[in-house]
Protein backbone atom coordinates (compact mmCIF):
# COMPACT_ATOMS: atom_id res chain seq x y z
CA UNK A 1 0.00 0.00 0.00
CA UNK A 2 2.69 2.47 1.05
CA UNK A 3 4.33 1.46 -2.10
CA UNK A 4 1.41 3.06 -4.24
CA UNK A 5 0.91 5.88 -2.57
CA UNK A 6 4.75 6.70 -3.08
CA UNK A 7 4.02 6.47 -6.49
CA UNK A 8 1.04 8.09 -7.18
CA UNK A 9 2.86 10.84 -5.05
CA UNK A 10 5.37 10.85 -7.20
CA UNK A 11 2.95 10.96 -10.36
CA UNK A 12 1.31 13.88 -9.22
CA UNK A 13 4.52 15.58 -7.98
CA UNK A 14 5.54 15.10 -11.63
CA UNK A 15 2.53 16.08 -12.99
CA UNK A 16 2.50 19.06 -10.84
CA UNK A 17 6.29 20.05 -11.69
CA UNK A 18 5.04 20.15 -15.23
CA UNK A 19 2.32 21.70 -15.18
CA UNK A 20 3.37 24.80 -12.98
CA UNK A 21 7.40 25.08 -14.80
CA UNK A 22 7.36 23.14 -18.04
CA UNK A 23 4.11 23.59 -19.51
CA UNK A 24 4.46 26.19 -22.11
CA UNK A 25 0.96 28.04 -21.88
CA UNK A 26 -0.68 29.22 -19.26
CA UNK A 27 -4.34 28.48 -21.21
CA UNK A 28 -5.85 27.13 -24.49
CA UNK A 29 -8.46 28.45 -26.97
CA UNK A 30 -9.95 26.19 -29.68
CA UNK A 31 -12.62 26.46 -32.39
CA UNK A 32 -13.35 24.71 -35.82
CA UNK A 33 -13.15 26.93 -39.18
CA UNK A 34 -15.05 26.16 -42.81
CA UNK A 35 -11.97 27.30 -44.58
CA UNK A 36 -8.18 26.91 -45.30
CA UNK A 37 -4.95 27.06 -43.30
CA UNK A 38 -4.32 29.48 -45.74
CA UNK A 39 -7.14 31.74 -45.53
CA UNK A 40 -6.98 31.65 -41.86
CA UNK A 41 -3.41 32.50 -41.73
CA UNK A 42 -3.52 35.74 -44.06
CA UNK A 43 -7.04 36.42 -42.04
CA UNK A 44 -4.85 36.52 -38.34
CA UNK A 45 -2.01 38.84 -40.28
CA UNK A 46 -4.19 41.34 -41.64
CA UNK A 47 -6.48 41.45 -38.39
CA UNK A 48 -4.07 42.06 -35.71
CA UNK A 49 -1.74 44.27 -38.57
CA UNK A 50 -4.74 46.92 -37.30
CA UNK A 51 -4.68 46.31 -33.55
CA UNK A 52 -1.83 48.59 -31.93
CA UNK A 53 1.15 46.80 -29.97
CA UNK A 54 0.97 43.89 -31.30
CA UNK A 55 3.82 42.03 -32.88
CA UNK A 56 4.69 39.02 -35.14
CA UNK A 57 7.47 37.71 -33.68
CA UNK A 58 7.58 34.17 -35.52
CA UNK A 59 6.25 31.62 -38.92
CA UNK A 60 8.77 29.40 -39.07
CA UNK A 61 5.58 27.32 -40.51
CA UNK A 62 2.77 28.01 -42.59
CA UNK A 63 0.14 26.61 -40.16
CA UNK A 64 1.79 27.81 -36.92
CA UNK A 65 2.05 31.46 -35.87
CA UNK A 66 3.32 33.54 -33.23
CA UNK A 67 2.34 36.78 -32.01
CA UNK A 68 3.03 39.17 -29.22
CA UNK A 69 0.22 41.41 -27.80
CA UNK A 70 0.50 44.39 -25.03
CA UNK A 71 -2.06 44.84 -23.10
CA UNK A 72 -1.69 47.03 -20.28
CA UNK A 73 1.01 46.15 -18.02
CA UNK A 74 0.73 42.66 -19.94
CA UNK A 75 2.20 41.10 -22.31
CA UNK A 76 0.76 38.25 -23.86
CA UNK A 77 2.17 35.68 -26.38
CA UNK A 78 -0.42 33.74 -28.55
CA UNK A 79 0.94 30.53 -30.63
CA UNK A 80 -1.86 30.28 -33.50
CA UNK A 81 -1.72 26.28 -34.35
CA UNK A 82 -4.19 25.87 -37.69
CA UNK A 83 -4.97 22.07 -38.86
CA UNK A 84 -6.41 20.90 -41.90
CA UNK A 85 -9.00 18.67 -41.34
CA UNK A 86 -10.14 18.50 -45.04
CA UNK A 87 -9.17 20.62 -48.19
CA UNK A 88 -11.88 23.19 -47.05
CA UNK A 89 -12.56 22.31 -43.05
CA UNK A 90 -9.62 23.42 -40.62
CA UNK A 91 -9.18 23.60 -36.81
CA UNK A 92 -7.70 26.28 -35.04
CA UNK A 93 -5.68 26.13 -31.29
CA UNK A 94 -4.33 29.31 -30.18
CA UNK A 95 -2.07 28.21 -26.95
CA UNK A 96 -1.76 31.92 -24.69
CA UNK A 97 0.90 32.86 -22.09
CA UNK A 98 1.50 35.75 -19.85
CA UNK A 99 4.87 36.35 -19.92
CA UNK A 100 5.20 38.18 -16.49
CA UNK A 101 2.38 36.04 -14.97
CA UNK A 102 2.59 32.69 -15.91
CA UNK A 103 2.96 31.01 -12.39
CA UNK A 104 0.02 33.20 -11.28
CA UNK A 105 -2.11 32.11 -13.49
CA UNK A 106 -1.56 28.44 -13.41
CA UNK A 107 -1.93 28.34 -9.90
CA UNK A 108 -5.53 30.55 -10.51
CA UNK A 109 -6.74 28.56 -13.48
CA UNK A 110 -7.77 25.40 -11.60
CA UNK A 111 -9.80 27.83 -8.71
CA UNK A 112 -11.43 30.75 -10.59
CA UNK A 113 -12.15 32.31 -13.85
CA UNK A 114 -8.74 34.66 -14.09
CA UNK A 115 -8.23 37.50 -15.95
CA UNK A 116 -6.06 35.98 -18.75
CA UNK A 117 -8.87 33.06 -19.55
CA UNK A 118 -11.12 36.51 -19.80
CA UNK A 119 -8.52 38.24 -22.06
CA UNK A 120 -8.04 35.19 -24.30
CA UNK A 121 -11.35 34.16 -24.90
CA UNK A 122 -12.54 37.90 -25.86
CA UNK A 123 -9.28 37.97 -28.14
CA UNK A 124 -9.68 35.33 -30.45
CA UNK A 125 -13.60 36.07 -30.53
CA UNK A 126 -12.74 38.93 -32.05
CA UNK A 127 -10.53 37.57 -34.70
CA UNK A 128 -13.39 34.54 -35.30
CA UNK A 129 -16.17 36.99 -35.55
CA UNK A 130 -13.90 39.10 -38.19
CA UNK A 131 -13.22 35.89 -40.08
CA UNK A 132 -16.21 34.69 -39.73
CA UNK A 133 -17.30 38.03 -41.82
CA UNK A 134 -14.56 37.82 -43.82
CA UNK A 135 -15.60 34.15 -45.39
CA UNK A 136 -19.00 35.92 -45.71
CA UNK A 137 -17.99 38.42 -48.13
CA UNK A 138 -16.03 36.11 -50.49
CA UNK A 139 -16.87 32.75 -52.16
CA UNK A 140 -14.48 30.33 -53.96
CA UNK A 141 -15.90 27.07 -55.86
CA UNK A 142 -13.49 24.51 -56.77
CA UNK A 143 -14.53 23.76 -60.64
CA UNK A 144 -12.04 21.03 -61.22
CA UNK A 145 -9.68 20.32 -64.08
CA UNK A 146 -9.15 22.73 -66.95
CA UNK A 147 -6.97 24.61 -68.76
CA UNK A 148 -5.47 28.67 -69.76
CA UNK A 149 -6.23 30.60 -72.77
CA UNK A 150 -3.43 30.85 -74.77
CA UNK A 151 -3.07 34.66 -76.00
CA UNK A 152 -0.34 37.09 -77.38
CA UNK A 153 -0.44 39.82 -74.45
CA UNK A 154 0.71 43.31 -73.34
CA UNK A 155 2.00 43.26 -69.59
CA UNK A 156 3.79 45.05 -66.48
CA UNK A 157 6.18 43.02 -64.45
CA UNK A 158 5.59 43.69 -60.96
CA UNK A 159 6.29 42.18 -57.60
CA UNK A 160 5.62 42.99 -54.12
CA UNK A 161 3.41 42.04 -51.10
CA UNK A 162 0.17 39.37 -51.47
CA UNK A 163 -2.22 42.26 -50.33
CA UNK A 164 -0.41 44.75 -52.81
CA UNK A 165 -1.64 42.86 -55.72
CA UNK A 166 -5.02 44.29 -56.27
CA UNK A 167 -3.51 47.98 -55.59
CA UNK A 168 -1.17 47.24 -58.48
CA UNK A 169 -3.80 45.74 -60.88
CA UNK A 170 -6.08 49.12 -60.58
CA UNK A 171 -2.44 51.36 -61.50
CA UNK A 172 -1.90 49.54 -64.20
CA UNK A 173 -4.84 48.53 -65.54
CA UNK A 174 -5.55 52.12 -66.25
CA UNK A 175 -2.18 52.91 -67.77
CA UNK A 176 -2.16 49.38 -70.11
CA UNK A 177 -5.92 50.70 -71.18
CA UNK A 178 -4.61 54.16 -72.07
CA UNK A 179 -1.64 53.18 -73.95
CA UNK A 180 -3.38 50.44 -75.91
CA UNK A 181 -6.18 52.94 -77.14
CA UNK A 182 -3.92 55.77 -77.73
CA UNK A 183 -1.99 52.64 -80.01
CA UNK A 184 -5.65 51.62 -81.15
CA UNK A 185 -4.47 47.93 -80.27
CA UNK A 186 -7.30 45.57 -80.43
CA UNK A 187 -7.78 44.00 -77.13
CA UNK A 188 -8.28 40.20 -77.25
CA UNK A 189 -10.29 39.21 -73.90
CA UNK A 190 -10.06 39.89 -70.41
CA UNK A 191 -7.10 41.23 -68.11
CA UNK A 192 -5.36 38.68 -65.71
CA UNK A 193 -2.59 37.89 -63.75
CA UNK A 194 0.25 35.63 -63.96
CA UNK A 195 2.24 34.80 -60.94
CA UNK A 196 5.85 34.29 -61.70
CA UNK A 197 7.09 33.77 -58.33
CA UNK A 198 4.77 32.88 -54.49
CA UNK A 199 6.86 33.21 -51.53
CA UNK A 200 4.19 31.68 -48.82
CA UNK A 201 6.62 32.41 -45.99
CA UNK A 202 6.92 35.77 -46.62
CA UNK A 203 3.53 36.59 -48.45
CA UNK A 204 5.43 38.05 -51.38
CA UNK A 205 4.92 37.51 -55.61
CA UNK A 206 6.22 38.72 -58.75
CA UNK A 207 3.55 38.85 -61.02
CA UNK A 208 2.79 39.70 -65.06
CA UNK A 209 -0.38 41.58 -65.61
CA UNK A 210 -1.26 41.20 -68.34
CA UNK A 211 -3.73 42.87 -71.47
CA UNK A 212 -4.94 40.12 -74.35
CA UNK A 213 -4.76 42.21 -77.22
CA UNK A 214 -4.09 41.18 -81.21
CA UNK A 215 -0.28 40.77 -82.50
CA UNK A 216 0.45 43.60 -84.78
CA UNK A 217 3.84 45.16 -86.60
CA UNK A 218 2.61 48.73 -84.37
CA UNK A 219 2.37 47.78 -81.20
CA UNK A 220 2.83 51.01 -78.91
CA UNK A 221 6.19 51.50 -76.93
CA UNK A 222 6.53 52.06 -73.00
CA UNK A 223 9.23 51.81 -70.79
CA UNK A 224 6.73 49.99 -68.17
CA UNK A 225 5.39 47.67 -70.81
CA UNK A 226 6.24 44.36 -72.49
CA UNK A 227 4.69 42.12 -75.23
CA UNK A 228 4.81 37.88 -75.43
CA UNK A 229 2.99 35.24 -76.28
CA UNK A 230 1.41 33.75 -73.14
CA UNK A 231 0.50 29.63 -73.95
CA UNK A 232 -2.07 27.25 -72.15
CA UNK A 233 -1.44 25.46 -69.40
CA UNK A 234 -3.37 22.72 -67.77
CA UNK A 235 -4.01 23.62 -64.64
CA UNK A 236 -7.09 22.98 -61.62
CA UNK A 237 -9.36 25.67 -62.00
CA UNK A 238 -11.35 27.60 -58.84
CA UNK A 239 -13.87 30.29 -59.54
CA UNK A 240 -13.30 33.68 -56.75
CA UNK A 241 -16.33 35.75 -55.69
CA UNK A 242 -15.07 38.90 -53.56
CA UNK A 243 -12.58 41.74 -53.57
CA UNK A 244 -9.57 41.10 -55.77
CA UNK A 245 -7.67 42.30 -52.30
CA UNK A 246 -8.42 38.75 -51.59
CA UNK A 247 -8.54 36.79 -54.28
CA UNK A 248 -5.36 34.63 -52.86
CA UNK A 249 -7.62 32.83 -51.00
CA UNK A 250 -8.62 30.85 -54.23
CA UNK A 251 -4.86 30.03 -54.35
CA UNK A 252 -4.91 28.30 -50.55
CA UNK A 253 -7.86 26.65 -51.32
CA UNK A 254 -6.34 25.31 -54.85
CA UNK A 255 -3.28 24.10 -52.57
CA UNK A 256 -5.44 22.64 -49.95
CA UNK A 257 -7.14 20.85 -53.08
CA UNK A 258 -4.24 19.26 -54.91
CA UNK A 259 -2.42 18.41 -51.44
CA UNK A 260 -5.59 16.10 -50.86
CA UNK A 261 -5.64 14.48 -54.41
CA UNK A 262 -2.36 14.16 -54.90
CA UNK A 263 -2.42 16.09 -57.61
CA UNK A 264 1.37 17.78 -58.87
CA UNK A 265 1.18 21.38 -58.93
CA UNK A 266 3.61 24.53 -59.43
CA UNK A 267 2.45 27.27 -56.76
CA UNK A 268 2.29 30.28 -59.93
CA UNK A 269 -1.13 30.77 -60.41
CA UNK A 270 -3.38 32.63 -62.62
CA UNK A 271 -6.03 34.71 -62.30
CA UNK A 272 -8.35 36.19 -64.94
CA UNK A 273 -10.47 39.15 -64.54
CA UNK A 274 -13.85 39.82 -65.16
CA UNK A 275 -14.90 43.29 -63.03
CA UNK A 276 -12.90 46.39 -62.62
CA UNK A 277 -11.98 47.20 -59.37
CA UNK A 278 -12.66 50.72 -60.35
CA UNK A 279 -16.12 50.67 -60.52
CA UNK A 280 -16.78 49.10 -57.50
CA UNK A 281 -20.01 47.42 -56.73
CA UNK A 282 -21.03 44.66 -54.84
CA UNK A 283 -18.04 42.52 -54.02
CA UNK A 284 -19.90 39.78 -54.02
CA UNK A 285 -20.42 39.89 -57.83
CA UNK A 286 -16.95 40.45 -58.63
CA UNK A 287 -15.19 37.24 -60.13
CA UNK A 288 -12.40 36.02 -61.02
CA UNK A 289 -11.30 32.11 -63.06
CA UNK A 290 -8.04 31.40 -60.45
CA UNK A 291 -6.03 28.53 -62.55
CA UNK A 292 -3.09 26.75 -60.43
CA UNK A 293 -0.60 24.96 -63.36
CA UNK A 294 -0.81 21.01 -63.03
CA UNK A 295 2.90 19.65 -63.37
CA UNK A 296 3.63 17.97 -66.44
Amino acid sequence: MKKIVRVLFLLLLVVAVWYLFIKPYDYVVRFPAKTTVGTINQSIKSWYAGIEGTQLIDQSKFDELTQRFNFGDSIHTYTWKIEAETDSTSRVKVYIKDNDHSLANKLAIPFSKTAIEKRSEATVKEFYNVLMLHLDRTRVTIDGEDSTRATYVAYTPLKGQQVEKAKGMMYNYSLLTQIMLKGKVELNGTPFVEVTNWDMKTDSISYNFCFPIKKSDSLPKHPEIKYKQYNSQKALKATYNGNYITSDRAWYALEAYAKSHNIPIDLTPVEVFYNNPNMGGDELQWKAEVFMPIKE
